[in-house]
């Protein structure tokens, strides 16, 4: 019973840092580490405790992935646009490669992989509808995530 509350509570403050991170991507376009961080934290301790939402291997793999993954894009893209134009911020910046990273460690590599395809084809339609050129990553990465985990454990 007592751990089945603690297990409660890590995922709704889980949920509550979720939708802080999405509000302040909207709003600043950022994603603060006061917020990141213990999400990363909370999923080191319900993978190590509690085995969930992956097992310990899967999410090692998928947060090396995901910073792996998100770093060499992210750099790709800063390079390019830094060598067409001085003054262009870049499309992904360091908060949203810490987010891949920590989506990686919750979802495992299989998840994370699911979580970018459904963050990037839902990302576009909201940019075609509101006619943006930029667009705030962090939710449609959480809705991403959020539906890859579900379609894990309870689909599958």
């Amino acid at each position: 019973m007592f751990l089945q509350i603690f297990f409660i509570f890590f995922i709704l403050t889980a949920i509550w840092l979720s939708i802080k991170i999405s509000i302040a991507d909207f709003k600043r376009r950022i994603i603060p580490d006061a917020y990141l961080f213990p999400l990363m934290l909370i999923g080191l301790i319900l993978i190590s405790f509690y085995h969930f939402p992956t097992n310990i291997q899967d999410a090692v793999i998928g947060a090396t992935a995901g910073y792996l993954l998100a770093t060499c894009v992210g750099c790709a893209f800063d390079y390019y646009m830094r060598k067409h134009g001085d003054n262009i911020t870049p499309p992904i910046g360091m908060g949203d490669i810490k987010l891949i990273g920590v989506g990686g460690l919750w979802l495992g590599a299989t998840g994370l992989a699911y979580a970018l395809i459904i963050a990037c084809i839902t990302g576009a339609i909201w940019a075609r509808i509101r006619h943006q050129k930029y667009i705030p990553f962090a939710p449609f990465f959480l809705l991403g995530g959020f539906l890859s985990l579900i379609a894990n454990h309870i689909l599958l």
